[in-house]
């Protein structure tokens, strides 16, 4: 979860670096200590260190080819965008390490192998070498098979494990910094923006993808303050340290009570800020969506896929699609392969660049475009069939509570499929007469900004008048509303003036649209101006 941001680093690395550097003691690694340095993001490099300003680690030194090498702490750390600084295994009293460690890891200067992020990678080298603590001797057949897949082992090796397998042979339960080219003494971080960093991960999306990584930046912060807990910190930064946890702990707890209405939601984009700005009852909305069948069904019917009776009478011409080669692109698509890309597998040398090119997505295939043919006449597959919704939601006194419920999941349900299919979503929040709010869901509006929107409300009395007359007015106004279909929400308590349904009815007829009345009080109103009248 830690990026870049205006040049800034984001997360625990961030924050941790900064403690490290400023308040706890500096050490040098002694033979057999395990090294660490942070390349990128969530990415590290680690090592062990053999002596002699030495580090035994794998480097990369070909096409997916890796080979074990000495290297000085500025080559170890030059790669990594992060700084130069390096963690060294430790105890309370300071380095840790085992020369049995550092003999192993030596023994194995100069092997090469295939290099993985999966199998063979630094983390396995390195874990394995400390595994070596254990042993009695240090045996040149106590190395054999180093840099194998045991069967049992983590499929994906990971500096956690590494931490913890340091923990149990070296007794390593501290992480500190080897200042070894005083970078930290002659040029301190500066103290990070605290503030900053719990505003982003409260502006994060929640998703499956971003909670495990809050949850993980969660786990690794509580183990450091484990770790940093019989330390000389200033209460201050502890009470900071602190404050960033219950950040994530607040994210990853809102994240349990809203996932079930998240998921019924998919393709928006709502954060815990958002979230909690809006104050409402997520399992109770999330119900709604889920057991309300009218909702549903309403809401597929405001979507594409719903054919108006005009298109039922229509002679149907059974929807066809052909596919034709456009062009070449590179891909993985090996269905498509052109055959010259098969040459690489008949030379043993250059079957591992085919590979690569695979797993790069970088074959040369064959690239295929196709259109759909629909009711007679051929037309792009993406062209639209049906056009926006301008919603008009009553949020008089009579609607509050389960109405307005109703109202608020039958509105997140069609802005998802409305979202989806690339159409808008224009609502308006109505009153008395002349009381409106609007919002449009285009661009960066989404179904959050949406929920954000309808906490609004006015709370007195019922005027149909003037968000018809409105709505109206945004479809004849706006060339991209052609064909928009008008919902109005309300309990039902209110109508039209006779004077009034006659130019609604004409409007209609002229700009092809068809109104929606949708009742949210469980009970059928009279309606002299609606095409269909749903009661949810």
């Amino acid at each position: 979860m830690n990026i870049l941001k205006a040049g800034i680093l984001i997360g625990l690395k961030a924050l941790k670096y900064f403690v490290d550097s400023t308040f706890r003691d500096k050490v040098v690694p002694v033979p057999g200590s395990v090294l660490y340095c942070d390349l990128w993001v969530a990415v590290e490099h680690s090592g062990i260190y053999i002596g002699e300003n030495n580090i035994s680690n794998i480097e990369v030194v070909g096409l997916a080819e890796s080979t074990v090498s000495r290297c000085s702490p500025q080559s170890f750390t030059s790669k990594s965008t992060l700084g130069r600084k390096i963690y060294v295994s430790c105890d309370r009293h300071g380095a840790v390490g085992h020369s049995v460690v550092a003999r192993g890891a030596d023994a194995h200067v100069g092997e090469r192998a295939f290099y993985g992020l999966v199998i063979k990678n630094c983390h396995q080298f390195s874990t394995k070498c400390v595994n070596y603590a254990e042993r009695n001797d240090a045996d040149s057949s106590l190395f054999d098979g180093l840099l194998s897949v045991i069967p049992g082992e983590t499929w994906e090796p990971t500096l956690g494990i590494l931490k913890d397998t340091a923990r149990s042979q070296l007794g390593a339960t501290k992480w500190r910094l080897w200042d070894w080219d005083n970078e930290a003494q002659n040029n301190p971080p500066p103290e990070p923006d605290w503030q900053a960093q719990n505003d982003f991960f409260q502006n994060q999306p929640l998703n499956p993808e971003s909670i495990a990584k809050i949850r993980a930046e969660l786990s690794a912060t509580q183990a450091y303050e484990r770790e940093i807990a019989d330390e000389n910190i200033f209460e201050y930064i502890r009470q900071r340290l602190k404050t960033f946890r219950q950040t994530l702990t607040d994210i990853s707890q809102k994240y349990e009570e809203v996932k079930s209405f998240l998921a019924l939601c998919p393709g928006a984009s709502f954060s815990y800020g958002e979230l909690k700005a809006c104050g409402d009852d997520f399992a109770a909305l999330a119900n709604t969506l889920q057991n309300n069948a009218k909702i549903k069904d309403l809401a597929r019917k405001m979507g594409r896929d719903y054919i108006s009776e005009e298109k039922k009478k229509q002679v149907k011409i059974p929807q066809a699609s052909k596919s034709e080669v456009h062009g070449t692109h590179r891909s993985d698509d090996v269905m498509r392969m052109l055959p010259s890309e098969l040459l690489n597998l008949e030379d043993e040398t250059l079957e591992v660049l085919f590979y690569a090119r695979l797993l790069e997505k970088n074959l040369l295939t064959y690239e295929l475009q196709g259109v759909a043919l629909v009711n007679g006449e051929e037309t792009e597959t993406t062209k639209k069939r049906t056009g926006p919704v301008v919603a008009c939601l009553d949020t008089s006194g009579s609607m509050q509570g389960a109405p307005l419920l109703k109202a608020k999941a039958l509105l997140l349900a069609i802005a998802n499929i409305l979202k989806q299919e690339d159409r808008s979503l224009h609502v308006v929040l109505f009153g008395a007469t002349g009381e409106i709010h609007e919002f449009s869901m285009v661009g960066q509006n989404n179904s959050a900004g949406l929920l954000k929107f309808l906490q609004q409300g006015f709370g007195g009395g019922t005027d149909f008048e003037t968000p018809l007359k409105h709505a109206f007015e945004i479809i004849a106004s706006q060339k991209d509303y052609k064909k928009a279909d008008v919902l109005m929400i309300s309990d039902g308590d209110c109508s039209l003036s006779p004077e009034f349904t006659k130019t609604l009815k004409t409007q209609k007829e002229i700009l092809n649209c068809m109104v929606y009345s949708v009742l949210c009080a469980d009970s059928r109103v009279a309606d002299t101006f609606s095409d269909e009248v749903v009661v949810l």
